[in-house]
């Protein structure tokens, strides 16, 4: 077995979900729990099919994040995994329905950030073991910290 990691190709810093799942019907599932949580959703997802002609599978309602998230899938060629790209929202609008679709089995990461995937290669295929999600903590929130991140929220909706 050999261990790699692949960098998330990521260029407009486009918030993302990474996951497991089982079942070729995890694409069309995931796409009506977004389009049903979000009208109107701006997404691309892709999943890797690891049995049969193990083909990356795709839907969306965006060309471009459509052509991302097959890109990227590919490149991850990870038995039952999908990621999904999305442009004017945030994971935390459709987390908990992806994570209720029968077939996700877990998340790695939802994230802007930029992710390596940790990957196991043998000689039957890949998996993800995990993922790096962004850099490591530099220091402990002081006082001011602290304001600014509720400043923050509140000034984005997210907190009254």
């Amino acid at each position: 077995m050999e261990l790699k990691t692949v960098t998330i190709n990521n260029p407009e810093g486009l918030n993302f979900i990474l996951g497991h799942s089982h079942f070729i019907k995890t694409v069309e599932d995931l796409f009506e729990a977004i389009v049903n949580t979000v009208p109107g959703a701006k997404f691309g997802l892709a999943f890797c099919e690891a049995s049969d002609v193990c083909l990356v599978r795709h839907a969306g309602t965006d060309d471009e994040l459509i052509a991302l998230a097959k890109d990227n899938a590919f490149a991850l060629a990870a038995g039952h995994s999908f990621i999904i790209f999305m442009r004017d929202m945030f994971p935390v609008n459709i987390l908990n329905t992806i994570k209720t679709v029968p077939e996700v089995c877990r998340i790695f990461c939802a994230t802007a950030n930029p992710v390596e995937v940790i990957i196991a290669e043998s000689a039957q295929g890949r998996g993800i073991l995990g993922v790096i999600d962004g850099f490591a903590s530099k220091g402990i929130e002081g006082d001011a910290d602290i304001a600014k991140r509720k400043s923050f929220l509140r000034a984005i909706g997210y907190k009254l």
